[in-house]
């Protein structure tokens, strides 16, 4: 069942008002793939009653059709920061929106958390507190580098004009949060949120404040390097940084989900429909992914400099329990238009299913090192075993005809496990594949996959011969890529970044020449680097150093940006190199 999302559903649930309105800058999908959706349903299930409000005409009084919650307003910008959402690495605005009804890129504004709590209290005055979620307020809840302004912007806190804010994957501080509003008791201690104080809280670790960060690239440098290695450490403490006259308050993160807390989100009663509300405006393309889709664990070991999901998911991967999984995929062969495909089965990076730390029980870093780079660590314990096992329990369901792997796959991984991860391929390749499998080597220059935080190019060269020798032998075995069209090889995607800090036209040409002589086709999923919030990436481009803050280069202009794209995907009609 939906959420109510007009004045006509809550009348008909009898309620004088919602406890919690939830206001989103995504159409309104009830899906375990969409943040907002896990959050309401959760919150309701633990007996809130809670109420959304999608895309709010900025212009006009939708957010006020609801009323005013009894406890506090929940605002997400969406599913993405809304600058990633709006605008290309080139800062040209994107006309597409898989998450709007219509596909049309015209209702989520730009900095949409700071746009709606604006929106909010026009409309009410005074009103209950205001609380920020979601990716965007995740990445941009310290002061940070802002791409759009090319400089230093305050923590959303302060520029929303909110009163909490809540990072990383909400449940519990969410959940937490609503019970000591509803009973009355001080919140400020609970984990996972950030506020806003006039005094200091003992004991904290303080970074430098907004006013310094602005003033000194190495001091904001340092400053993240501190929230950073807080962010993602076993021992996280209370961190804070001055703001003018007052103080961002940052309490030490939730805990992550236990696998038995993570089964009950993901086991909570989601139609997977878009809601009439919104799909009255038109198709949202974002639900033919995920529909038939699950997913599997959070959180990713591989913690890439230029990747968000360390800061927000945590580096930490915590995996559903295999019934968990089949009793959702028994769910969706129930539906009445599913047509016998499972489309994935995944996460962050699908086979890091099952993944853990044997010696760490704790979420965060070893203080010394990280986990997959540069090398595997020698604790990190794989599951291509149990997943391949979990793909054959699913298969066999009723109504299930296959099951494929969609999402990304770490190609390291599977060469460092020398007794699973030839086995995971081979049964991947035989019956867990469309066709292609996407793999995200980003790079082949050593010193740029060195800033990037990713494997090394040796790892990438084992894999693709492993990769062959697998496809050879699934051919011989005479095993068709689809019935009505013979066929029996398999593809590989190579996902690659272009203008990464670091990168050069010089590095560009050597990834060009080693694309042409190996992969035997021009590569066409290259993407421009985009600094997102609150990683190391955005901090390595402002300040122009690697993580040790040695001098790098960085290449700021747009049209040399361009050129190092168009030079792997053959379009340099308006651009020559000399490498």
């Amino acid at each position: 069942m939906f959420l109510p999302a007009t004045i006509d559903e809550i009348k008909k649930l009898k309620w004088s008002k919602p406890d919690i309105i939830l206001v989103s800058g995504d159409a309104y999908i009830d899906s375990p793939f969409m943040g907002v959706s896990i959050i309401g349903n959760y919150l309701s299930a633990k007996g809130f009653k809670t109420a959304i409000i999608p895309q709010p005409d900025i212009n006009g009084a939708d957010i006020a059709a609801l009323g005013e919650p009894r406890l506090f307003w929940g605002v997400s910008a969406g599913a993405m920061d809304s600058f990633v959402s709006n605008w290309t690495a080139l800062n040209k605005f994107r006309n597409e929106d898989d998450l709007t009804p219509g596909g049309i890129n015209n209702r989520r504004p730009n900095r949409a958390s700071i746009v709606y709590s604006n929106l909010i209290r026009r409309f009410f005055k005074n009103t209950k507190p205001i609380v920020l979620g979601g990716l965007e307020a995740s990445l941009r809840r310290i002061s940070h580098y802002d791409f759009q302004d090319n400089s230093i912007r305050r923590s959303l806190l302060f520029d929303a004009k909110a009163d909490i804010l809540i990072y990383g994957m909400g449940e519990k501080a969410v959940l937490e949060l609503a019970q000591a509003l509803n009973e009355g008791r001080n919140w400020q201690d609970i984990k996972g949120l950030c506020f806003i104080s006039k005094e200091k809280k003992e004991k904290a670790l303080e970074i430098n404040s907004f006013e310094e960060c602005l003033q000194n690239k190495d001091v904001f440098f340092n400053s993240f390097k501190l929230f950073y290695e807080n962010a993602v450490s076993a021992n996280p403490q209370i961190l804070l940084q001055k703001h003018s006259e007052r103080y961002l308050i940052q309490n030490p993160p939730q805990p992550p989900l236990t696998q038995k807390e993570l089964d009950a989100v993901y086991d909570l009663d989601f139609n997977r429909q878009v809601h009439p509300h919104c799909a009255a405006l038109g198709a949202v393309k974002a639900q033919e992914t995920v529909k038939f889709s699950i997913t599997s664990h959070r959180g990713c070991f591989g913690e890439c400099n230029f990747c968000s999901i360390a800061v927000h998911q945590g580096k930490q991967t915590i995996s559903r329990s295999r019934s968990s999984i089949i009793k959702e995929a028994k769910k969706i062969a129930a539906l009445k238009d599913f047509k016998g495909c499972i489309s994935d089965i995944g996460g962050p990076s699908a086979n890091m299913f099952g993944c853990a730390c044997s010696q760490n029980k704790n979420a965060g870093s070893c203080r010394d090192k990280r986990c997959l780079f540069p090398d595997i660590c020698k604790n990190l314990v794989f599951g291509h075993k149990e997943q391949i096992e979990l793909f054959s329990e699913v298969s066999k369901i009723d109504r299930v005809k296959k099951v494929f792997v969609s999402s990304g796959i770490r190609h390291d991984l599977i060469i460092a496990d020398k007794e699973c991860g030839a086995m995971w391929l081979d049964k991947v390749l035989q019956n867990h594949t469309s066709g292609q499998l996407k793999i995200a080597p980003e790079h082949i220059n050593g010193d740029v996959l060195s800033f990037m935080g990713k494997p090394k190019a040796a790892d990438l060269f084992d894999f693709l011969k492993l990769f062959e020798e697998m496809n050879k032998k699934t051919a011989a075995r005479g095993i068709p890529l689809k019935a009505e069209r013979p066929s029996f090889k398999r593809f590989l995607t190579y996902y690659f970044i272009a203008a990464h800090p670091g990168c050069s036209g010089k590095e560009m040409g050597e990834l060009k020449l080693w694309t042409d002589r190996n992969l035997k086709f021009t590569p066409q999923q290259v993407q421009i680097f985009t600094p997102l919030p609150s990683t190391w990436s955005a901090a390595m481009y402002f300040a122009e150093k690697d993580l040790q803050g040695n001098k790098i280069f960085v290449e700021k202009d747009r049209n040399e940006k361009q050129k190092q794209k168009r030079l792997i995907t053959g379009d340099n009609k308006k651009g020559s190199w000399d490498f």
